[in-house]
Formats: structure tokens, C-alpha cells, sequence
């Protein structure tokens, strides 16, 4: 499994994060998840709240890339990975109480995505390239 570098850990904390996934008919969707954080160093969690698009495209089995990006330094990656929804459990229960506290209805699931790959989104010879 491909693991997260502490500056990878700062921009997902600081930055916006999209998810993208694809249905069964491989029509692509992008979404912003703005819960979107660090589990452990091979792995992100987000909260879905809505129950939308993401979400049923992740319960069909669609694989899941995560793109952050900083415009101000001209950096960003791309993380590919396996998603698993968790609608009971300590995560959801953590998940739950976050969103109580925040004023947020009680989600649908968390969503862990196992990272197994890593790309560049910097700007010149390595943007799109594997590096991890």
C-alpha cells in the first residue's frame, strides 16, 4: 500500500478535496467532501452526508481517486483507491457525533479509502505521474 507523507497529511488537512468514482456504465463523477481527512498513513476517511451520486457509485463497487490541490505553492496529488462504507460502528459513531456537533443531519456512511496508489499534480514533468 502506498503511504501518505506529512505533507501530503498538511494539504488534505488545509485543502479542499474532490472524490471521484464512475458508475457502472463508467460515466465519470466529481464531488467535493469537504470531511474529507487522514485515517492512518494509507488510508482517508470521509463522511457522506448526502447520499448522492459518490455514494452510489461507491456502493456499486466503483474504485475511488481523491485530488487535492494547494494553488498557492503549485502542488497537489492524486489518490487511487479500494472505498469500504461503514453505516455502524465506531467510525460511523465518531462520524455521527461529529456531524451532531457541527448541526449537520446524521450521515449516511463513512467512507475508508484504502490508498494504493499515489500521483503528482504538480505542474511540469512528473503532473499525473505514479509516485507512489
Amino acid at each position: 500500500m502506498a503511504k501518505l507523507t506529512q505533507e501530503m497529511k498538511d494539504m488534505i488537512a488545509t485543502q479542499q478535496c474532490f472524490i471521484g468514482t464512475a458508475d457502472v456504465d463508467g460515466m465519470p463523477n466529481v464531488a467535493p467532501k469537504r470531511s474529507t481527512r487522514v485515517l492512518t498513513d494509507d488510508s482517508l476517511i470521509f463522511t457522506e452526508g448526502t447520499g448522492g451520486t459518490t455514494y452510489a457509485n461507491i456502493k456499486r463497487g466503483s474504485k475511488v481517486a481523491v485530488a487535492v490541490v494547494n494553488r498557492e505553492i503549485l502542488n497537489g496529488y492524486r489518490f487511487i483507491g479500494n472505498p469500504t462504507l461503514h453505516d455502524s460502528g465506531e467510525l460511523y459513531e465518531q462520524a455521527v457525533a461529529m456531524s451532531t456537533k457541527m448541526g449537520l443531519p446524521k450521515p449516511k456512511a463513512v467512507v475508508v479509502i484504502q490508498i494504493s496508489e499515489i500521483h503528482s499534480l504538480k505542474p511540469g514533468p512528473m503532473a499525473g505521474k505514479k509516485i507512489s
